[in-house]
């Protein structure tokens, strides 16, 4: 043991330098490592940092470009929607005017069109005519007998009617003649006149009975007759 630790302190003063600077050459070795790492370090943070930055910038105009992308995009639909306004306030213009001028139109054709004529006003109903009365004895039938006869235009009057009346059956409307020539012959005279059948039907005035005693209807036939054959009753004075 000794032999060992006297060998280990017998180095030589040379050893001991040559020992000694061997420290010194590691401990500035270590040093130098230690100052590499933290320069690269140092290095490293500034490099960062600055990375950092440049993003943040980039951050920055990217914002801003898309800022103004919206304003142009935005100004783009504003003026859109300008010229739809102007567009559609043109349109609305447009459309008032024809129809200002269609209605101006209308208006000259019905001014020019002529008014349409009046349809012409109905007549007037006429009343029904009221049936006139007259009494159920001989002035009213005469008097009704008169009214046809003028209506048809066959002439006769009351008195030449009446005056014959009274001398061929005294004003009896049944009466009937059974003892003349006519009765001899199969066609006895009949009524207030005293007509016969065939010269009744062949006389007959049209809107009176058929019935030879009715006395209206053998007064008209009778005057008709009369008035065929001598002008009017009137003119008759005796058998007929």
């Amino acid at each position: 043991m000794r032999s060992t630790v006297s060998g280990y302190s017998a180095l030589s003063k040379a050893h001991k330098f040559s020992a000694a600077g061997l420290v010194t050459a590691a401990g500035a070795a270590a040093l130098t490592f230690a100052l590499v790492p933290q320069a690269q370090a140092a290095d490293a943070h500034s490099v960062g940092v600055k990375t950092v930055s440049l993003s943040a910038q980039e951050f920055g105009v990217t914002q801003d470009a898309d800022l103004a992308k919206a304003a142009d995009g935005a100004a783009v639909k504003a003026g859109v929607d300008a010229k739809a306004a102007v567009k559609a306030k043109a349109d609305a213009e447009a459309k008032a005017k024809a129809d200002r001028e269609r209605a101006s139109r209308s208006t000259e054709r019905k001014a020019l069109k002529p008014a349409a004529k009046p349809a012409p006003a109905k007549p007037a109903a006429k009343p029904a005519p009221v049936k006139k009365a007259y009494a159920d004895n001989l002035d009213g039938w005469i008097n009704e007998s008169l009214d046809i006869l003028r209506a048809k235009g066959i002439p006769a009057s009351y008195d030449g009617i009446k005056r014959n009346i009274m001398r061929e059956s005294t004003g009896n409307p049944q009466a009937i003649n059974d003892w003349d020539v006519n009765a001899v012959n199969g066609v006895p005279s009949k009524g207030l006149l005293q007509i016969i059948d065939p010269t009744f039907k062949a006389y007959h005035v049209e809107g009176t009975s058929w019935d030879i005693y009715n006395p209206v209807a053998n007064i008209t036939a009778s005057c008709n007759y009369a008035a065929d054959k001598y002008g009017s009753m009137d003119n008759v004075n005796s058998a007929y």
